[in-house]
């Protein structure tokens, strides 16, 4: 039978042992929770240009004139498609 003092070495030993496990767990966890964090931003920032490139594009068609825009329209029709996808999947992987 095990003393009083053994059995609370014993528990100490096993929670230092998962306090180490859970320290690891927690430093894996901020990393990991920094990469996706930084794969966020990368797209964010893509977000961001095309929303960029759609503003431009927007632009242009204000100032074109009324028989040139025309000539935009299939351009432009692009650039919103690619602007609505960007947007649509960045925030499904963001739910």
């Amino acid at each position: 039978m095990k003393t009083k003092n053994e059995y609370i070495e014993i528990l100490a030993t096993q929670l230092r042992e998962w306090s180490a496990e859970i320290d690891q767990l927690t430093e894996k966890t901020e990393k990991a929770a920094a990469l996706v964090k930084l794969n966020y931003v990368e797209e964010l920032n893509a977000l961001h240009a095309k929303q960029q490139v759609a503003q431009a594009k927007l632009a242009e068609l204000e100032e074109s004139g009324h028989e040139g825009w025309e000539a935009l329209k299939d351009t432009a029709d692009k650039v919103w498609d690619d602007l609505k996808t960007g947007l649509a999947e960045v925030a499904a992987k963001l739910k």
